[in-house]
Formats: C-alpha cells, sequence, structure tokens
C-alpha cells in the first residue's frame, strides 16, 4: 500500500452502526476511539443522529457536517442499521449568529480577563450554577463557553463552544481564532467587564498610591465599579497579551 492509499474500510456489522469523527474531535472521544475516531454503536431506531454524537462526548456546539454515504445529514435524522455516519469539525472562523458577546463559566476566570482586556463583552460569576448560566446565555443572547461537555449538551442552549486549552493563553487563542470577535483593547474593565472613560488626575487622586499619583498622568475610570487604571510596568504581560492580537 502506498502512502496516499487508505486502509480498505472494514464491514459495519449487522445491529450497529458507526461513528467517524474527524480527527480534530477525537480528543473528546473515550479512549478506546482516540486513534482511529471510529465508534461502532448498537443500533438504536429511535437514536437521533444528535443523540448518538454526544452520547460519545462529542457537544454538538463542535460538530459541522454530518454525513452518510457522502450525503449531508440533521441531527435530529435517524441512521439505518450498518450505516456510517462521518462527523466533521466546525468550521473557523465560526460566524456569529448573533452579537459577539460571551459567558464564561466559573473556571474560566483567567480568560474572562484576557478577553476584557481586549475589548470583549465578556460576562462573568465565579458563583453561577449551570442552570444560572443556561439561563442567563439565553437571557442576554450571549454565547457560553466552557470546558464542561455536559454543561454544553443542554438542549436549551442556542449558542455555545467548547473552550480548547489548559492555559489562559493557549483559550484565549482558540476563542479569538474561532470567532474573530471585534477587538478594543483597553476599553473594558477587567474586574466587571464595564466600560472604561478618561478621567482627570484630580478626580482620582484619593485614590492612588502616592508613586503612582507623582509619576503617572492618564487614568480612566470603570463607569460601573469605579476601578481606576492606569498603564505602569504592572501591566508588562498585559501589553504583550495586546500586542499579539493587535
Amino acid at each position: 500500500m502506498t502512502s496516499t492509499e487508505r486502509p480498505a474500510e472494514t464491514p459495519v456489522a449487522p445491529g450497529t452502526v458507526r461513528l467517524c469523527i474527524h480527527p480534530a474531535l477525537r480528543f473528546l472521544l473515550p479512549r478506546r476511539g482516540r486513534d482511529s475516531g471510529e465508534l461502532d454503536l448498537p443500533h438504536d431506531p429511535d437514536a437521533t443522529v444528535g443523540h448518538l454524537v454526544q452520547s460519545a462526548g462529542v457537544p454538538l456546539t463542535e460538530v459541522g457536517d454530518l454525513l452518510v454515504a457522502k450525503v449531508s445529514v440533521s441531527w435530529r435524522s435517524r441512521l439505518q442499521e450498518q450505516d456510517r455516519l462521518d462527523v466533521a469539525v466546525r468550521a473557523r472562523p465560526q460566524p456569529l449568529r448573533g452579537p459577539a458577546i460571551f459567558l464564561l463559566d466559573v473556571h474560566l476566570g483567567a480568560l474572562t480577563r484576557r478577553l476584557r482586556l481586549l475589548g470583549v463583552d465578556t460576562a462573568y460569576d465565579n458563583h453561577a450554577d449551570d442552570d444560572h448560566l443556561v439561563e442567563q446565555a439565553a437571557r442576554e443572547d450571549r454565547v457560553l463557553l466552557s470546558q464542561d461537555r455536559g454543561l454544553l449538551m443542554r438542549t436549551a442552549l442556542r449558542r455555545a463552544a467548547f473552550v480548547r486549552g489548559q492555559h489562559p493563553d493557549a483559550q484565549l487563542a482558540d476563542v479569538i481564532e474561532r470567532f474573530r470577535p471585534p477587538l478594543e483593547p483597553w476599553s473594558l474593565c477587567l474586574a466587571c467587564g464595564g466600560t472604561l472613560s478618561p478621567v482627570a488626575k484630580a478626580q482620582v487622586a484619593n485614590q492612588l498610591e502616592p508613586g503612582t499619583l507623582r509619576t503617572k498622568q492618564q487614568f480612566s475610570r470603570c463607569r460601573s465599579c469605579g476601578h481606576v487604571y492606569w498603564h505602569g510596568a504592572h501591566d508588562a504581560k498585559l501589553q504583550q497579551v495586546v500586542r499579539r492580537y493587535t
């Protein structure tokens, strides 16, 4: 067999169906399916394609085309015995059907601050439970970002995504590459997400340390929580993040 030839597909056994998962999604599969990306499952005539894909550990938020015999099918459709379902990864950049505003679960606080640093409207509450997140995402029409697959499989969610990466910088790169939201660095409060506005030094002097008061001239203040910001040695890492994406 030459390097350009694919190995022959093994037949799908009677009484089963086969899921063939795109390589970019295989990390979500149980260990037995990660190498080949193939899972043979018992045929259930009542199970939808969406149910089968999510039962394998892959949220539909991450899925692109679903194909049976190279024909596109809906996640609501049902497979026939011995069908082979090809599951593609969602294309990037991913168009947003709605505003580029986000809601992050309780485990993504560091990513929240990085998105706000770049001027991306990002809501976050480190006490929010799953029910609250689903309700808020729907009420405010936000894209819910999480690494909790069970949460992302909630049927009430209209817009959501799995965040790839373990470090906040890798997570930020993933979100920016996937959604390409408009960026306006230094425009939002890192603490609460409120809008920053320039403020006269005299108006915030009572909130500043003597060294800052003596050496800095330009300040901004959050319209929502009143937090005061200025550029200095303390934000060198933040400036690196901004330069990376602007």
